[in-house]
């Protein structure tokens, strides 16, 4: 599985409809469960970003078409981030020449 932290930003959609966001939050989740990853965490944060998720996709593919069907609901605009563990940036950086 490759995780992913995901910055987003609510639309003027997402904001006038804000009272249903924990539900489509749920919807998001069980979304991502059908295409083969998990969400492994959420939250509302005040700053330049609305929300930042974390979530566990089984390639670039399907996270990049979860994304896409985000985007196309038109509630939040996404900055996603490939992330990498302790142990995958050590792998990593043992490739170095």
């Amino acid at each position: 599985m490759e995780r992913y932290v995901v910055l987003m930003k609510l639309t003027d959609q997402g904001i006038k409809d804000i009272k249903n966001g924990p539900q489509r939050v749920e919807l998001a989740a069980a979304a991502m469960e059908a295409m083969g990853g998990k969400l492994v965490d959420f939250y509302l944060v005040m700053g330049e970003y609305d929300y930042v998720v974390i979530g566990d996709v089984p390639n670039a593919e399907v996270g990049t078409a979860f994304l896409l069907s985000l985007g196309a609901a038109g509630n939040v605009k996404t900055t996603s981030l490939r992330a990498f563990n302790k142990k995958e940036f050590a792998d990593i950086v043992k490739k170095m020449p």
